[in-house]
Parts: structure tokens; sequence; C-alpha cells
């Protein structure tokens, strides 16, 4: 399995949202991925609750089977608007795989 961790930070008023509502966005887009998306083994968005200023505001943790399910995942259709909104949105972002047993 090949776990997929992504994190962002959201422009504060881009597309006339706040940071919390791009994170909510993305929540629910992603969210709605499972079963659309078959490369998909496991799911979960986690919307920031710290007050720190260094914090990113949302949080990706996707499990699929290999490198090559991951490919497939960022290739779909409706992942690709997902992610074509986010790089409007936002200023920052972080991304580890890692293999898990």
């Amino acid at each position: 399995m090949l776990k997929h961790i992504v994190m962002w930070s959201f422009i504060d008023g881009a597309a006339d949202k706040s940071r919390a509502e791009h994170a909510a966005w993305m929540k629910e887009h992603l969210e709605a991925l499972v079963g659309v998306v078959p490369e998909i083994r496991s799911l979960e968005v986690g919307i920031n609750q710290s007050t720190s200023t260094m914090a990113y505001d949302a949080v990706l943790t996707l499990v699929v089977d290999d490198a090559d399910a991951l490919k497939r995942y960022r290739e779909h259709p409706a992942h690709i608007e997902i992610s074509e909104y986010c790089q409007a949105v936002r200023q920052a972002r972080v991304v580890v795989d890692y293999v898990t047993p």
C-alpha cells in the first residue's frame, strides 16, 4: 500500500472565500471521490483546528495500492477538477508519499 499525504495552506480571499471556506470546499469535494475513483482504498480530509500562524489549513490522507494507482488517481478527471481549483487558491502545498506494510 502507498500512503499519500498532502497539506495545503490557502489564500485568504481568493475566489472570494476565506481559508476556512477553501478547506471546507476541499474536504467536501475530495471526500466525494470515494466510490468515483476506483483506486481509492481509503481517504480522509482533516481541517486544521490549530491557531498557530505556521499551520496548514487542511490535510489529505489517501491510501492506494501502489505508485501506479496513485498516478491513475491523479489523472482521473474528477481529481483533476479539484486540483485545478486548489492550484488557483493555495499559497503552499507539501506532499509525502510512503509505502506501508
